[in-house]
């Protein structure tokens, strides 16, 4: 953290000394700039590439860095409102719209602006992140013989017998295909099961970024509603028979949003109901890697227990460890695992081999089961924080599920809010939340707002998120449930 802000103030105050310089003009050298700044050879390599970058300056092997020449006015702008008309006419006949909306996912992706807690995030915190093992492991992989190498198409067999090991059951390596991270492995699962106009059954609320994928691929989503214990078996069954569907996505693990885990009993009923109505289940483990410290036991995936090919899985290791440790896995039993292998060939060829090789260090050093106990025990922490704040500042927020696993905590809001009004006065108060709607395929049952305890600095950062939130409650919350005060 303190190299990346070492770069960028470095690359700011050589920026704004520029115009000292006529275009060609040559800067002082590294050694020179190392000297006046107090900084390392590497601090100023990279805040000079970063102006290279830019087109600021130019680099000069064993010459130096020069300021670029100055830019040429660009050309004027062009006319492309003709792409409103082709863009229309090529989705005319579709049965339901392929455009896509990304405002649910990038709520979670977007930074928000400096000194705003960030409630709304997706991924750990860079403390929280091993990024010194991460770092190590690269270095280890780029050494290893071929690692820049092509990889096989389906990946690495090493990799695929780790994440093999990791589902259970009778999964094999050859029943596993190395993706580029979960959001990447859903799309490829979804365009293999469902063609386009079909309906494919989601749990309520659910991931937007799942949403938006069955959108773009035009399908059709249909809800079927969970509860404390997952997805009712009965009204999937129902959802089945009324709508054809031969596809269902559910997260039985910390569902994103509820937190909920899918209760022992409906396991074997999900399962029986798909096969019943030759359905596939996908099912998304997103954060098995993110359960806190006193969960206990957690149920094995779904995929192990499916002898029959039912479960499409879906697991990750990017949010346990960095948003740009995109490595994950499908795993599949029967004719799919080929039509899933092709599509994944046709649109991406393979995952990098050097992050793969990555991967494989990682996993297997001494440093990784340390640092899953190391977030398990944080992300309990923080948990408890927030739930203990929320029910202390904000008791009109209800919180009907603490989970045991992920980052998120999701709150009902008082029925009349305006979750659009709360997200913005939460902005202006210095928070950044996530409001419910896009968690929801059909018009949800009442406002919910989704806060998320791993983006956030730690438990101090936590506290100050629910006063600036209370500050953002007081404003909008209607009349009759607005009984917060400062003390």
């Amino acid at each position: 953290m303190q190299e990346r802000s070492s770069v960028t103030d470095l690359a700011e105050q050589l920026r704004r000394e520029l115009d000292r310089y006529s275009p060609g003009g040559k800067l002082p050298s590294s050694r020179a700039l190392v000297d006046r700044f107090r900084v390392s050879p590497v601090t100023v390599s990279r805040a000079l590439a970063q102006l290279a970058a830019e087109g600021l300056v130019v680099t000069r092997p064993g010459a130096g860095a020069f300021r670029a020449a100055a830019r040429t006015s660009a050309a004027p702008a062009g006319d492309t409102s003709w792409q409103e008309v082709a863009l229309s006419a090529d989705g005319s006949a579709d049965l339901v719209p392929r455009s896509v909306d990304a405002s649910g996912v990038l709520v979670s992706l977007a930074a928000p602006p400096p000194g705003v807690v960030e409630f709304n995030g997706g991924y750990l915190h860079p403390s929280l992140q091993p990024e010194r093992a991460m770092s190590a492991a690269l270095a280890r992989a780029g050494r290893r013989p071929g690692a820049w190498g092509r990889p096989p198409t389906e990946g690495l067999h090493e990799l695929r017998e780790w994440f093999a090991r990791n589902i259970g059951g009778a999964v094999t390596a050859a029943e596993v295909l190395i993706t580029a991270g979960g959001q990447s492995a859903l799309t490829t699962a979804l365009r293999a099961l469902a063609p386009p106009g079909a309906p494919v059954l989601v749990e309520s609320p659910t991931y937007p970024g799942m949403l938006a994928i069955a959108r773009s691929a035009g399908l059709r989503p249909v809800p079927v509603p969970v509860d404390a214990d997952g997805v009712k078996p009965a009204l999937l069954a129902d959802a089945f028979r009324a709508t054809g569907a031969r596809v269902f996505v559910c997260q039985p693990l910390f569902q994103n949003p509820t937190g909920a885990v899918l209760a022992p009993e409906r396991r074997g009923e999900v399962l029986r109901i798909a096969r019943e109505a030759g359905a596939f289940v996908v099912e998304d483990d997103f954060v098995r890697r993110l359960v806190h410290e006193d969960a206990g036991p957690l149920p094995r995936p779904l995929a192990a227990d499916d002898p029959d090919g039912v479960v499409v899985h879906v697991g990750s290791l990017t949010k346990a460890t960095s948003p740009s440790f995109r490595v994950s896995a499908l795993a599949a039993r029967g004719p799919v695992l080929e039509r899933l292998r092709a599509i994944q060939i046709v649109d991406t060829f393979f995952v990098p081999r050097p992050l793969q090789e990555a991967a494989l260090e990682l996993v297997g050093s001494p440093a990784w089961p340390r640092h899953l106990r190391t977030i398990s025990a944080e992300l309990k922490a923080r948990r408890d924080t927030m739930t203990a704040t929320l029910r202390l500042d904000l008791p009109e927020l209800a919180l009907p599920h603490i989970p045991s696993g992920g980052y998120h905590l999701w709150l009902r809001l008082p029925d009349g809010t305006d979750e659009t009004a709360l997200t913005s006065a939460a902005l202006r108060a210095g928070v950044a939340i996530t409001p419910g709607r896009p968690y929801f395929s059909a018009e949800p049952s009442a406002g919910h707002v989704r806060l998320s305890f791993a983006a956030v600095a730690g438990v101090g950062e936590i506290a100050e998120g629910v006063r600036r939130l209370r500050t953002a409650c007081e404003e909008v919350l209607p009349a009759k449930s607005a009984r917060l005060r400062l003390p």
